[in-house]
């Protein structure tokens, strides 16, 4: 691969400026889950979508270190694969649904003679599993009392 690729893909931006997924884009993205504990991270808060977990109960589920886990988040931010926000002093990770959309479609676009729906790739189910909601639920721990 050429080193310029490599540069460019490292200082994507989350977001690209046209709009649609652009080539350094999905480097900087694949490039985020090409290593273990970001691909666990993204794998377990997909599993959490749309709800999300706090960064300490990342660290907590998949091993990581807490020292390391803020570098492998903002890796994940920065390709445009998972999203934050604040609820008071605790921040909940999420995954960024779309941005993992807009990186399929990038790679299945040309399938099959530029015609992807021919391969049967972007199936029904991978736009109706995890579905935009209005309003995300909150990430604070429920406790169930014993009846």
């Amino acid at each position: 691969m050429r080193k310029s690729m490599l540069a460019v893909a490292s200082h994507a931006s989350m977001r690209p400026a046209e709009g649609s997924l652009t080539e350094p884009h999905a480097i900087s993205a694949l490039a985020a889950l090409a290593q273990p504990t970001r691909l666990a991270i993204f794998r377990l808060l997909i599993k959490h979508e749309p709800v999300g977990i706090t960064a300490g109960v990342i660290a907590d589920t998949i091993g990581a270190p807490h020292n390391t886990l803020s570098s492998h988040l903002a890796i994940l931010v920065r390709a445009g694969l998972l999203r934050s926000t604040r609820e008071g002093r605790t921040i909940i990770y999420r995954s960024n649904v779309e941005g993992m959309r807009s990186l399929i479609a990038f790679l299945v676009n040309d399938c099959c003679d530029g015609h992807p729906e021919l391969c049967n790739l972007v199936a029904a189910d991978a736009t109706a599993c995890c579905a935009a909601t209005p309003k995300a639920r909150s990430a604070k721990k429920v406790v169930k009392r014993k009846s």
